[in-house]
């Protein structure tokens, strides 16, 4: 049982999955950082002073306090601010994302052409290979 777990830890997939994983990880730390301390202290300042962090509306009567920490020791509250600053990390992470694939995509198109192209030899094994599955298959 042991060696089919080792076998299956070190395949190439999941090795892969797992260097993966590490990597967003650590690529969502540099993103949650940015959008803290460098995108919302620039939209706080554009909208005068504004801190999304703080937003929130008590649930609770007994929360009088003007800080979600502080809320949130008083008792329930709705903290929409930091909703919004998770979401806009999710809008950024994303859209890098979408822009990493579409260059890879991009990348690998052109790598495609620069294949060379088929010999005869290779498009007739082709033909054959079809001809001889397509009697395998039954009817």
């Amino acid at each position: 049982m042991l060696d089919e777990f080792k076998k299956f830890a070190l395949r190439g997939n999941v090795v892969d999955l797992a260097i993966g994983v590490i990597i967003g990880a650590a690529f969502g730390n540099i993103v949650s950082s940015l959008v803290a301390d460098v995108i919302m202290p620039v939209i706080g300042a554009v909208t005068g002073g504004l801190d999304f962090s703080n937003y929130f509306i008590p649930l609770s009567p007994k929360v009088t306090a003007d800080t979600l920490v502080e809320a949130k020791k008083q008792g329930a509250v709705l903290a929409y601010g930091n909703f919004l600053t998770i979401t806009l990390n999710f809008i950024i992470i994303a859209f890098v994302l979408f822009l990493a694939i579409r260059a890879l995509g991009r990348l690998m198109k052109k790598e495609a052409e620069k294949a060379p192209p088929v010999s005869k030899q290779e498009l007739l094994l082709a033909e054959i290979r079809d001809l001889l599955k397509s009697r395998a298959e039954p009817r």
